[in-house]
């Protein structure tokens, strides 16, 4: 059998502990205990469409679903599209209660005062839809342009433009109440 100076050191040292009774253990320090305090946000969850043209998120019982512009209307126009109304129609069956908004939001290109006229114009034409799809319900409908001054991501980054999040802020938003 082999006595390198390895084994004959390991061998003496696991003899020392078992004739001392083991490892010298250290008793445990108490540490201070902290209260840890910070601020607890709602967590808003939102649901996004496979093609990224419909967003649905929900607090409490307030719902907000957004629609891409890009979908509901043609290039700088404020009509809606046949396959538009069938959304707006579809989003009119899942409102409980009013009363409703309806929100109109472009992305940061184009001049200021062109931009809110658009959006209040892309509001009013959804507002239109909604009301008729809502068949005779005694629900209010409000309808607000608000330009680029809301945007929902970021338009432009480190000074370059992000196509993805214009198209993302060239929406039109409906929040309303479920339930009752």
């Amino acid at each position: 059998m082999s006595r390198s100076p390895e084994r004959l050191a390991a061998a003496a040292l696991a003899a020392a502990l078992v004739l001392s009774g083991g490892p010298a253990r250290a008793e445990p320090v108490p540490a201070p205990v902290e209260d840890l305090v910070a601020p607890v946000e709602d967590l808003l969850a939102e649901v996004e469409s496979l093609d990224g043209s419909q967003s649905e998120s929900k607090r409490g019982q307030t719902v907000t679903v957004a629609l891409t512009s890009d979908v509901l209307f043609a290039l700088d126009k404020h009509a809606l599209t046949a396959k538009a109304r069938q959304r707006v129609a579809a989003v009119a069956a899942t409102i409980g209660s009013g009363p409703v908004s309806v929100e109109g939001h472009t992305d940061d290109q184009g001049a200021d005062a062109y931009n809110v006229a658009l959006s209040q114009r892309r509001a009013q034409a959804v507002q239109r839809v909604l009301e008729a799809a809502l068949n005779g319900r005694d629900i209010a409908v409000q309808a607000k342009g608000f330009g680029e001054a809301k945007p929902k991501l970021p338009n432009q980054l480190e000074g370059r433009a992000i196509e993805e999040n214009r198209a993302k802020n060239r929406r039109v938003e409906i929040i309303f109440n479920v339930g009752e």
